[in-house]
């Protein structure tokens, strides 16, 4: 019962702390539609299945004591945000970008950057590899290792899905897609900024 509830409470506290997941739901929620934003939620979700995956079977460990390979995961998460925050940068007042057209994204594009977010994410790989290693104990049975993880995605999905659902409602919305090249640009700058901080802790 401690066990489990020093997971729940862990990672509710890391989910509701603000990172790049929680950028691109609430851009593609607030600029694109609430079933972009819940399906980029749903993308976040499977990214974590992919860190608790290869943390159960013991990858996580060999992430977390080898430095060269841990730096490669943040370089590429860096490389990643800082790519689509300089598209979002680029928006144009017409709500394309520069120099050609962009299409609303499809079901499977929202999905993609939400995967590719939190799987390319370090903080998220910090996060499951610490709280399995110092939390989880070794005699926890498998099933219920594998049930810790479950939780942690659906927690993830659960929240994200909830800030869809908010970016997305009502009158606010409707004024707010108004400046919608400035909202674009301001989540791109935080993209970039998260990027640019995760490659030079990969350099360090």
């Amino acid at each position: 019962m401690t066990e489990w509830i020093a997971v729940i409470t862990i990672t509710l506290l890391a989910v509701v702390s603000p990172g790049p997941d929680f950028a691109m739901v609430s851009r593609n929620s607030l600029l694109l539609s609430r079933r972009s934003g819940v399906l980029t939620a749903l993308g976040i979700g499977l990214g974590v299945v992919v860190h608790v995956t290869y943390t159960l079977l013991g990858v996580g460990l060999l992430i977390q004591q080898s430095a060269w390979l841990f730096n490669i995961i943040k370089l590429l998460g860096a490389l990643y945000l800082i790519y689509l925050g300089f598209k979002m940068l680029r928006t144009q007042k017409s709500g394309e970008l520069a120099p050609s057209k962009v299409a609303p994204a499809s079901d499977l594009e929202a999905l993609r950057i939400g995967f590719l977010t939190n799987a390319l994410n370090p903080k998220t790989t910090v996060f499951i590899v610490s709280l399995f290693i110092q939390v989880v104990g070794p005699d926890t049975p498998p099933a219920m290792q594998v049930g810790y993880g479950l939780f942690i995605a659906v927690a993830h999905i659960a929240w994200f899905a909830i800030v869809a659902m908010c970016f997305s409602a009502g009158a606010v919305r409707e004024r707010l897609l108004a400046v919608r090249h400035w909202i674009d640009r301001a989540f791109g700058g935080l993209l970039v900024f998260f990027g640019a901080l995760l490659g030079v802790a990969s350099s360090t």
